[in-house]
Order: C-alpha cells, then structure tokens, then sequence
C-alpha cells in the first residue's frame, strides 16, 4: 500500500481508549473494503463479473453444475454458470484458462459417469417394476376351510 494520509475526525469531548479503538477499527475495515474491490474476483462467479476480466470466454453444456463446483474448486479456474433450460446449464470460463478448464472438465467427466454407472433406480421405477411381477405370478385361490374337528 502507497503512503497515504487518512483524515479521521471524531466528535468527543473525552477520546477514550475504547472509542479511539472504535474508530481505528472502522477506518481498517475501510481500507480492507477498498482493498476487496480493486482485486479481481477468482473462482465462481456472476457473468458480469467474469465478462468485466476483459478478454475473451468460451462455453460448454454441464448437466451438473454442484459436482462441477465441488471439481473446479480444487483447480482454482474462473468461471460463472448461468441456467439455460430445464436441468441444463451454460458454464462460461476465460479463454486463457481453456488448459485448466480441459483437466477440469476431464475429472467432471469422469465422476460424472462413475455417478451414472452406481446410482440406484428411482423409487418409483423400483414400484413399477414390483407391480409387474405380482401381475404375472398367477394368483391363489383363496378357500376357506372350516375344521372344527378335535376341539
């Protein structure tokens, strides 16, 4: 940080410790607030924020866009997901990150397809399918018999 001089002035007819520790605290969070806005955002972020980098971006399809999260996380790659229809979903990252983004993509791809292969069919399915067998079992008569014999 360049030298600078900050003007603080506090009405008080006492300064005491407590609200000189006050105002030096809110004068920190000021800076530290200036400090936020001048950097460049990283990782998930809104469209407006990510078209702001300047630069170019590029797009692709993701079905999934929480496993996708939970993967680029760990590769530290900029990007914004924005919702395009029904379960779909346009990811836009920068074109300079297209190498970060194509391992990314690659371990998405892949705990995408591991998660396909182990999930259990839905509960309905499971139901239906129960009912289509009971349909084919031939059914039992059911008789009643009355034995009264050795009471």
């Amino acid at each position: 940080m360049s030298r600078q001089t900050i003007a603080v002035s506090v009405k008080a007819s006492k300064l005491t410790a407590r609200a000189l520790a006050y105002v030096v605290a809110a004068v920190g969070r000021k800076i530290a607030k200036e400090h936020r806005k001048a950097q460049t955002p990283h990782g998930k972020q809104s469209v407006r924020k990510l078209m702001g980098h300047g630069g170019d971006t590029n797009a692709i399809e993701v079905d999934t866009p929480k496993l996708f999260d939970k993967v680029a996380r760990k590769w530290g790659v900029d990007y914004a997901i924005r919702r395009v229809g029904d379960q779909k979903y346009l990811l836009l990252f920068k074109a300079r990150q297209a190498d970060a983004i194509t391992g990314c993509f690659a371990e998405y791809s892949r705990l995408e397809l591991k998660r396909a292969k182990s999930r259990q069919t839905p509960i309905r399915e499971q139901l239906r399918q129960a009912e289509e067998q009971v349909k084919k079992q031939p059914q039992r008569e059911l008789t009643k018999e009355a034995a009264h014999g050795d009471r």
